[in-house]
């Protein structure tokens, strides 16, 4: 029999049963609903949202960014599988694809044309919309999460030492207080933490950001009718040379679509003009995205986007952190989406939450605070990724990188450039970028070995497209022209 006194708090002392704790949680995005999945075996946990929820996939009026390149990197896969098991085949149930990397990879990095070895690491491919949609379903059925939409949150219950709930205003206009023994933030990039907490009278967190000056255009199109199984593309720009930072991807949505995503720096970003999205993707390093756009069909207008800021809150250095307190996601730090680790590091820091409520329970003392050391573990990782790489192109703002720094930046591109031509040096490299293992496996012995010898192989001179790929796309009938439905 167990010790009582052992116990976590929060749960029953024979070990069985959790004893029910009471979890707020801001936000019904994917940050949100993974944080309400990682509490359900704790607590009852009532999700406060303030758009309309669509009943499937859908837009919603919070999150424009929707409408961009979303990839999900295996990082955030895994732990979204872990906190909602079975979400993956529910996704792929429902159209996304599961796409192996770097075997269905087509891309140009800093360094050249990457080979597409074995499978090491994978992405999961739709539209957010979709994956939103599945989430809110998987996570839905535990009938151990509430979901108030059309909610606004109105503020914090507590003081300087304890949050106790949230005050909000329904859609009936009606005002309301919800208490909590923890109200977890993941309300995104709109998030008010900063302010929630000043008004309780927390002291400020420190802040750090990155702007690179980075706009995207994203535009849908219909895929090639032979080109179901066609791999990712990208086209990335080369941080080394003094220009602007121009780039453009290729993903796959379910429905037999492509969702092609431009970005560019300051003095190089691309506009919401349809008759240059072709002309800009053309002007990249290399022309491939433009001959694809060329032979496929527009079946919206294009989206422009600049709020691209690489902004963090380093809330784990607030001394005085209060109990029944956490933030998660893009309300503790949000990334360039050119990268696309804003969900992997929500997925990360919702797994990192429940570990510690697990252990501990959602009323023990100091669990606030440790939760939020553990969420910033995997802020940090992806910082440093953005960091290494944003701060490179011309006229971005931030805190230059230090000596250290700026020795290891040039061991990864040294590193990327054998990545071209050496396997072992594109799977230290993919797991990092994938979010699947931390920095420190960029320098095992074998991968500074790796590095230190160069590339096995020549580098490519052309994108590594089957032939089959180039048929199913540069072969087929010109696309007809229709009016885009936006």
């Amino acid at each position: 029999m167990s010790n009582p006194a052992s116990a976590p708090r929060g749960v029953a002392a024979d070990g069985r049963a959790p004893v029910p704790g009471r979890a707020v949680v801001i936000g019904a995005g994917p940050a949100g609903l993974l944080a309400a999945a990682a509490l359900q075996a704790y607590a009852d946990v009532t999700v406060v949202e303030r758009d309309v929820l669509p009943a499937g996939p859908g837009p919603r009026k919070g999150i424009p960014q929707a409408r961009h390149a979303h990839p999900l990197w295996s990082g955030g896969a895994r732990a979204m599988e872990e906190l909602v098991p079975g979400v993956t085949a529910a996704w792929l149930a429902a159209g996304a694809r599961r796409i192996a990397l770097p075997t269905g990879l087509v891309t140009l990095s800093s360094r050249g044309w990457l080979r597409r070895w074995p499978e090491s690491e994978f992405m999961i491919s739709c539209s957010r919309d979709l994956l939103d949609a599945v989430l809110r379903e998987q996570v839905a059925r535990s009938g151990r999460v509430t979901v108030l939409d059309s909610t606004e949150l109105l503020g914090l219950e507590g003081d300087a030492s304890r949050v106790k709930g949230v005050r909000v205003r329904t859609s009936d206009g009606a005002e309301r207080i919800l208490d909590a023994d923890l109200v977890v933030d993941a309300a995104g990039r709109g998030s008010r933490s900063s302010a929630w907490l000043d008004v309780l009278g927390v002291p400020p967190a420190p802040m750090d950001e990155i702007d690179s000056g980075l706009a995207f255009a994203s535009r849908v199109f219909r895929a090639p009718a032979g080109a179901r199984d066609f791999p990712v593309v990208m086209v990335r720009p080369d941080p080394a040379q003094p220009v602007p930072g121009r780039s453009a991807t290729v993903v796959p949505l379910e429905g037999e679509r492509w969702l092609v995503t431009l970005s560019g720096t300051r003095g190089g970003q691309p506009t919401a003009a349809a008759e240059e999205f072709e002309l800009f993707a053309r002007s990249l390093r290399h022309p491939l995205v433009g001959e694809l756009v060329k032979h496929t069909e527009p079946l919206t207008d294009v989206v422009l986007t600049r709020s691209t800021i690489n902004r963090r809150r380093l809330f784990e250095k607030v001394r005085d952190w209060p109990e029944g307190f956490v933030a998660l996601g893009d309300s503790v730090a949000t990334f360039n989406p050119v990268h696309g680790h804003g969900m992997s590091v929500a997925a990360q820091g919702a797994l990192a939450l429940r570990g510690q409520v697990a252990e501990y329970g959602v009323t023990a003392p100091g669990l606030a605070r440790r939760a939020q050391r553990a969420v910033a573990l995997p802020v940090a990782a992806a910082w440093e990724l953005a960091r290494a790489t944003d701060l490179r192109h011309p006229e971005a703002i931030g805190e230059q990188a230090g000596v250290a720094r700026t020795l290891f930046g040039r061991y990864v591109e040294r590193l990327t450039r054998t990545a071209a031509g050496h396997p072992l040096a594109a799977k230290a490299l993919l797991s990092v970028t994938t979010l699947s293992a931390p920095l420190t496996a960029l320098v095992r012995p074998e991968v500074l070995l790796a590095a230190l010898r160069g590339p096995r192989h020549p580098a490519l001179t052309e994108p590594p497209l089957t032939p089959d790929e180039r048929s199913a796309v540069f072969d087929a009938p010109e696309p007809s022209v229709t009016p885009a439905t936006g």
